[in-house]
């Protein structure tokens, strides 16, 4: 009904408005008269003659007074200090003029003390008044009362950031604080302004009894390990969990509503980052020219980002994709503008990493001391319906830019490489295996007296890549479901994107030629697991037996072609321990050059024929553990054959 009424006086014209303000004034002006009566009698009185005669004196003055100062154009709901002040100069400017005709006219029965009591009084009313619309009008009170209605969330954490998130939240509309949940058990029970501390091990409780929709992680310093600790305590109680930024985003001491983010399922996989060792993130960087190669995707941005700490000279940015390239050096770009390192060159650069003639004029005209090689199609059922544009982009895109390096004098060439390329089971796999041989085979040849140090950096799945199932399931999620999975029992490795980038590069800075360097997954996740915790982690439940009124259902829609149960990051079994605990360096068995020279020349007839039959036997005589399961799904053969059958 009020919020009704509030509408309706909004929607009225302007001249309406004025006309009601000014009987409202009126209306103050003869109550403040008899207020004023009142008060000077110390009794309540009527008006009488004289007092109705004060009135009309009022009204006479009052009015004409307020127009003139400009009280009757403001627009109450945006009403300020401004306005404040121009009811103060009116009602001071009305007050001299109102007590000096009462002593002069001397009304019978008219205090004196009126003339200064009733424009005390008449500023405090229409000051009153003006706030009230301006509280009224403008949300204030809308917004009160939807406080109520606001989502009620806990606060996990009542150190610093905890406190500071608590007074963000207060003094928005966003969300409504109802206590906090902290591990320290002296504080259970204590009330911290205004607001009770929970024991989070009674979560499920007090979710229920306080009717809490979100707990809101604010220790930034909280380890991964604990997190999943605070994950399991939000089992069954369904509530959505958001985290603040690490501490060094929180570093000025300020915390906003706006800082909340969801937990993502990265905060939970990813380990507790080990600390990079600075000397081998700057060896290969600092002050020098580096190039990177699919510098627009998901690895070669972050190792962008990551190669812009450590301070080159210059910053070659080679990319395909002309969109991709304009967002990474734009990215960029703002970075160096945060960081104040400005001296550092960007210089976006579009190529092919399969042109010899343009990567070599890249090479030669800036003549870069390293080259991460990022550039690689990686989706393994897309290479798989495209296997001949996926082996000439990861095999012979290697080999040119690789043959080019050596050429114009690269230190270090560093080939970001895949878990899948052990025992290949897909032609994804196979391709970066052979790119991997491509490049140990020419270290260990030192061909034309080439000295450029050949590394292979070999990982699994990076969280939020372009080909992970994690934005996909996310996006499932954010549909309602179901989330397709391709097996119950399927699992991979994962690790965040900047722990990878940083891993990278200082593997590459150990490098003493032919490298092939393994970085430490840790423990295999069944992607079955992943895609639970990212419901949960939503506030929602997973739609199964156990749970027939859950939220989202899991579909299993069956393997893809050349897709593995799990992946393995060795081929062999003896890596050795290297100055990093997280990089191990692996011995695996490769073609020396001149037979490879062979495999390569007749790879590449198969590939111009585009022979995919072909294609697929030379890659199991050349790859250890490939074999060509399945029958061929390549796109334009299936379209041939089904033409050649019509």
């Amino acid at each position: 009904m009020i919020n009704q009424f509030i509408a309706l006086l909004l929607a009225m014209p302007r001249s309406t408005k004025r006309v009601l303000v000014l009987g409202i004034d009126a209306i103050l002006c003869a109550f403040t008269v008899w207020l004023a009566l009142c008060l000077a009698t110390a009794d309540w009185v009527g008006l009488g003659t004289s007092g109705w005669l004060a009135v009309w004196l009022s009204l006479t003055l009052a009015l004409p007074v307020f127009a003139v100062s400009g009280l009757y154009r403001a627009i109450f709901r945006y009403a300020g200090w401004d306005a404040l002040m121009a009811v103060i100069k009116a009602i001071l400017f009305y007050g001299v003029l109102y007590a000096g005709l009462l002593a002069m006219l001397t009304l019978p029965g008219m205090p004196r003390t009126l003339g200064l009591l009733q424009p005390i009084l008449l500023l405090l009313a229409v000051g009153a008044s003006r706030a009230l619309a301006r509280y009224w009008f403008s949300g204030l009170y809308l917004s009160q009362r939807k406080r109520d209605d606001l989502p009620r969330v806990l606060i996990y954490g009542a150190g610093s950031a905890g406190r500071q998130l608590a007074a963000a939240i207060a003094s928005g509309i966003q969300m409504r604080a109802v206590g906090y949940l902290d591990d320290d058990e002296h504080l259970h029970g204590q009330v911290l302004n205004g607001l009770n501390i929970y024991n989070p091990r009674q979560l499920p409780t007090w979710v229920t009894q306080l009717d809490v929709s979100d707990v809101l992680l604010a220790s930034p310093s909280v380890s991964r390990q604990r997190r999943n600790e605070i994950l399991e305590l939000t089992r069954g109680a369904k509530v959505s969990v958001r985290t603040l930024p690490g501490l060094m985003d929180l570093a000025q001491g300020r915390v906003q509503v706006s800082d909340l983010r969801e937990l993502d399922i990265e905060d939970l996989l990813g380990r507790d980052a080990v600390p990079p060792d600075g000397q081998l993130l700057d060896k290969n960087i600092r002050a020098k020219v580096v190039l990177v190669t699919g510098a627009g995707g998901s690895i070669g941005s972050e190792l962008c980002r990551q190669i812009i700490k450590s301070g080159p000279s210059k910053l070659l940015l080679v990319e395909l994709s002309e969109f991709a390239l304009y967002a990474v050096h734009q990215e960029l770009q703002a970075l160096l503008a945060d960081e104040a390192a400005s001296e550092v060159a960007l210089l976006p650069l579009l190529a092919s990493v399969r042109d010899e003639d343009r990567m070599r004029e890249i090479m030669r005209t800036w003549k870069p001391h390293t080259v991460y090689h990022a550039a690689a199609y990686k989706h393994v059922p897309m290479v798989e319906h495209n296997p001949a544009e996926g082996l000439k982009n990861n095999v012979m895109g290697t080999w040119t830019t690789a043959k080019v390096a050596a050429e114009q004098g690269v230190s270090d060439f560093v080939l970001i490489s895949t878990d899948k390329a052990v025992r290949p089971t897909n032609i994804m796999g196979a391709s970066k295996r052979v790119a991997e041989m491509v490049l140990q085979a020419m270290a260990a040849a030192s061909l034309h007296g080439w000295s450029t140090r050949f590394a292979m950096v070999r990982f699994g799945n990076v969280l939020g890549s372009s080909g992970s199932v994690v934005p996909l399931f996310r996006k499932q999620i954010k549909d309602g479901g179901p989330i397709t999975l391709t097996h119950a029992d399927i699992t991979r490795y994962f690790m965040t994107i900047p722990e990878a980038a940083q891993l990278v590069i200082q593997a590459g800075a150990m490098a003493s030629g032919g490298d092939v360097f393994v970085l430490d997954m840790g423990e295999p996740v069944r992607i079955i697991d992943l895609a639970r915790r990212m419901v949960e982690l939503s506030g929602l439940r997973v739609k199964d037996e156990q749970c027939p009124d859950g939220d989202i259902e899991l579909q299993v829609t069956g393997m893809r072609p050349g897709e593995k149960l799990y992946e393995e990051l060795l081929i062999g079994d003896n890596p050795e321990p290297t100055q990093h605990t997280r990089i191990m360096k692996a011995h695996e068995a490769f073609l020396p050059w001149e037979p490879l020279q062979y495999w390569l020349a007749t790879l590449s007839a198969a590939l111009v024929a585009n022979d995919v039959a072909a294609l697929r036997v030379r890659l199991s005589e050349m790859v250890q553990g490939f074999e060509a399961a399945g029958e061929v799904v390549d796109w334009v053969h299936l379209e041939n054959q089904e033409c050649a059958q019509v």
